[in-house]
């Protein structure tokens, strides 16, 4: 049986992604753990998060997750997911900057305060809710899933990767931003594939059975 495990650092919707990874597959175990034993012998990792990027770091360091993640990440399937897609990169604006993993080059910038759509009107942050993810080119992660397909988001800093090859998407709000990052085994996602219905379950599907 394929075992994929679910970093808990103590941050992220550790019962939902790891209820949508189940339903994704009932094939596959899912472990939700920070031992680095298992997390080592696990086939896949998924490094979900929520909350602020020094809260999230801070955790990483106390459990001295840094380096596995670092390894973790080159040697098997890894998704990140929402703030486990920002720790990824460089650093931070948020909570006056911070140092994050460096597994991405680009930093992670905070949406303007003064956004408008294209009837004039102000966007609110956080972005909330559902909006359209453009596929950037062909990645097995998006097998089945139609171009320009709704997921749900929640966040107020986005990715801005340095290198753009790195873009596995993008979302309008209301200019592109990258809403899906990817890097040899290394896969990453703004939006909450848990919450996103059919083409989040689907993406999950293809994570789960994905062998780069």
């Amino acid at each position: 049986m394929s075992t994929v495990a679910v970093i808990d650092y103590g941050m992220g919707n550790l019962h939902s992604i790891g209820k949508a990874l189940q339903h994704a597959d009932p094939e596959t175990r899912v472990l939700v753990t920070s031992e680095p034993s298992q997390l080592l012998s696990a086939d896949r990792v998924v490094f979900p998060g929520v909350g602020a990027i020094r809260d999230c770091m801070a955790a990483l360091q106390d459990l001295n997750l840094i380096p596995l993640l670092t390894e973790l990440s080159s040697t098997k399937p890894f998704l990140g997911v929402c703030l486990g897609m920002q720790a990824l990169l460089d650093e931070s604006e948020e909570n006056e900057g911070v140092s994050c993993l460096g597994l991405l080059p680009g930093r992670v910038v905070k949406f303007a305060d003064d956004l408008k759509d294209g009837t004039g009107q102000n966007l609110k942050i956080p972005h909330m809710g559902w909006n359209r993810v453009h596929q950037a080119g062909v990645h097995p992660l998006w097998e089945g899933i139609p171009q320009d397909s709704r997921f749900y988001f929640v966040h107020s800093y986005y990715a801005s990767p340095t290198n753009p090859n790195h873009i596995a998407a993008t979302t309008d709000f209301p200019t592109p931003f990258a809403s899906a990052l990817c890097k040899g085994k290394l896969f990453a996602v703004q939006f909450h594939p848990e919450k996103s219905q059919a083409a989040g379950l689907r993406l999950l599907a293809n994570f789960l059975k994905w062998n780069p």
